[in-house]
Formats: C-alpha cells, structure tokens, sequence
C-alpha cells in the first residue's frame, strides 16, 4: 500500500495503493502454472487459487490470501492511483518481470503476487521482513535495515499478520478478459466498456511512463 491509503476494506478502483516496486526480473516458468491465459473467461474459484500458489511456492496460504485481503479486498478489477493492478495489486514493471500478461486475470495475479512474496521471503528471511518489502518495495527495507518507519507500512505488515491468523474465505470472482464478451459486460463485470478503454489507457499511459523512467516507482519518500 502506499502511504496515506484508504482503507482495502472500502476499497474502490483508483483508491487501492500500489503493492510495491519493481525488482522482480525472473519469468522463465512461471506460464506454466497457469491453467488459465489471459484472456480467459468465466468465474474463478479464489481459495483454490491460493491454495496452488501456495504448494507451488511453498507459501502459507494464508499468507497470501492475507496480503490480498488487505491489497484488494480480492477484487480483480482494482487499480490504484499509482497504477498497481489486481488482486494482488501488481506494478506493471514489477508484473512483467514475473511474466504475468494480465494483471486484472485473477489467477495470474494470485500466482505472480506469491511469486513477488516467495522472492521477498528468500531475500530478507521473515514474513514480516518480505511484507514491508511488498508494500514499501526491497529498496526502502534495506535502507532502514528492517520496517521502514512509515505508519502506513507498519500499519499494513500489523494488518496483514492479524489476517494470517484467521479464517479466510476469498470466495468467487468473474473475470472475462479484458474487453469481455462481444462487449457485453466489458472487461470487469459491471463495467462498460468506455470505462474499460479509459481504464485501458490509463495503463498503456502508466506503462509508458515506467519504461521511460527505467523504474517502477510506488512513492518519492
């Protein structure tokens, strides 16, 4: 989450912060796992993602479906100001590296954000280490040699270790490609398509922004 975010539970698209800042270069194999593309359609059953993500990179499942918790609410179609994308609330620089096409798919998501963790636990040694490194970014982490002392990144890591400890239930979430079906819906549920095109824009226009700066970046500190 960025600093001075509302809240994941009232969370409406444009209002979610950024997960974190890019730093993820690996892709090779993660395609594999993906038993959906990105232009799939349908309904996704959440709890059975986590569960695969959670075998495949040897990750609490309630680990990750906590960090979703607090990132998205689960809602796929969520874009924060920062341009973080998802469930998982994936920066587009930081969604290719782990070789996520879609961001919104919800299994690509699911999949790349526990990746993004599982590279975050490896590097730092402790969930709550990897947690403030997802939310702040790896960078701001070893600067301060631990939480960096932002209220808001504290606040999450608390947040996200009171929802590992309980019972959660991520439930089902329709997804039908970008542009959806003969544009019926558009590309997120209720969503018409003009808001899909501008919202489509919006990322082509973030998209570029990164690839000229080199960097993907959450929030100047």
């Amino acid at each position: 989450m960025a600093i001075g975010a509302v809240s994941a539970e009232n969370a409406i698209p444009g209002d979610v912060p950024a997960a974190q800042q890019t730093t993820a270069s690996e892709s090779t194999g993660f395609s594999d796992v993906l038993s959906r593309t990105a232009m799939s359609s349908g309904s996704f059953d959440l709890d059975a993602i986590f569960e695969e993500a959670a075998r495949r990179y040897n990750l609490p499942v309630n680990l990750i479906k906590a960090v979703a918790r607090v990132e998205s609410n689960f809602r796929p179609d969520v874009t924060s100001h920062a341009g973080a994308m998802g469930i998982m609330q994936l920066m587009p620089g930081t969604a290719r590296g782990l070789g996520v096409t879609d961001p919104y798919d919800p299994e690509q998501s699911i999949m790349g954000g526990a990746k993004y963790l599982k590279q975050m636990l490896d590097q730092f040694g402790s969930v709550e280490l990897a947690l403030a490194a997802y939310n702040a970014g790896p960078n701001n982490v070893k600067k301060y040699g631990g939480i960096p002392p932002f209220t808001e990144t504290q606040t999450y890591v608390k947040r996200v270790m009171e929802y590992m400890g309980s019972d959660i239930t991520a439930g089902m979430v329709s997804y039908n490609g970008f542009l959806g079906k003969a544009g019926a819906q558009g590309a997120f549920g209720s969503k018409s398509l003009g808001e899909a095109f501008t919202q489509m824009m919006l990322m082509k226009i973030i998209e570029m922004q990164m690839n000229s700066s080199g960097e993907d970046k959450k929030k100047v500190f």
